[in-house]
């Protein structure tokens, strides 16, 4: 079982069990079972597997006042730990499900000072809607609510199955913004409680998908497939990467997927700027895409191309 699935799975909470005793009784149980399992598991993998027992989520950020994550005015909350590792991905420090340390430095006169720091910390489900139902006047004024992001928030369902399901119980508006690499059966749980799906939808060749991602596109099509079929509202996301998603051949394929998902009709499509360069230096992690820049116009040409098949398209988010 692959070191992702396997995190997956012990997030996983046996949701016939109705009171919340028995799921914590359960969640105990299933973590120390796949530690004995596996075991070959480093020891960051068995310090997450007790942490997931406990059921905290492990997040990197909280963004306040998000417009465009959603309907409204939004609190996003963003999960560290991500399946894929995208060349472009705007939020590297997210890959990684654990606590990471790095270290900067600083420079007073003259001296520098190197100063560690951390990325992503584990946060109890009481704290975490504390901070969510504190924006609660936001959401009700501008329609707004929670989005879920990442990293992939599927990455902890269970955390994001019950922290979601406190959300609809308090009338608050749910987003998930995901790739959909994640077992559908994963999906189909958390989907009650989710009103809307922001769904990546990157490289339809599963081998350029490999490439780029680090892996194959196939769970994720057969996730998308079912999202059409399901009746819950989605939105389509693309990331215009230069010489990567908008090639000519991809662009194709994508309008094709596209004519197949009747249900669907929204798609942003999101830019690909090098902001986030400077992150790929700090954290010490390699930075594929270099200065690769989107020629002038060419958004608004794929804009006219999507729009051609009838959908509403947005840019931005």
């Amino acid at each position: 079982m692959s070191r992702v699935l396997l995190i997956q799975k012990c997030y996983h909470i046996e949701f016939s069990c109705h009171s919340r005793l028995e799921k914590q009784i359960f969640r105990k149980q299933n973590a120390r079972s796949l530690l004995k399992e596996n075991p070959k598991l480093e020891i960051r993998d068995q310090k997450l597997f007790l942490y997931i027992a406990h059921m905290k989520g492990l997040i990197f950020d909280i963004k306040h006042y998000a417009i465009h994550d959603g309907p409204g005015i939004r609190q996003t909350v963003f999960f560290k730990g991500c399946p894929l590792s995208c060349w472009w991905c705007h939020n590297p420090e997210s890959q990684q499900p654990e606590v990471e340390t790095y270290t900067r430095t600083k420079s007073l006169d003259g001296q520098t000072y190197p100063r560690q720091d951390t990325i992503g910390y584990y946060i109890a489900m009481d704290d975490l809607m504390g901070i969510i139902q504190s924006d609660t006047i936001f959401y009700d004024e501008s329609g707004g609510g929670v989005t879920f992001s990442g990293g992939e928030p599927l990455m902890q369902p269970g955390f994001l199955k019950e922290t979601a399901s406190r959300c609809k119980n308090s009338n608050i508006h749910t987003a998930l913004d995901t790739s959909g690499y994640a077992e559908q059966k994963i999906l189909l749980e958390i989907l009650p409680f989710i009103d809307l799906v922001l769904f990546d939808l990157k490289i339809m060749d599963d081998a350029l998908h490999q490439q780029y991602t680090g892996v194959s596109n196939r769970m994720i099509l057969e996730n998308l497939a079912m999202l059409n079929e399901s009746g819950k509202e989605v939105h389509l996301r693309f990331p215009v990467i230069p010489g990567i998603t908008n090639t000519e051949k991809n662009l194709r394929e994508i309008k094709n997927c596209l004519t197949k998902l009747n249900h669907i009709k929204h798609i942003d499509l999101l830019s690909y700027h090098d902001i986030s360069r400077g992150k790929y230096k700090r954290f010490g992690k390699d930075d594929k895409m270099g200065s690769q820049k989107l020629k002038e116009g060419s958004m608004a040409l794929i804009k006219k191309e999507f729009e051609s098949l009838g959908l509403q398209v947005g840019t931005g988010g």
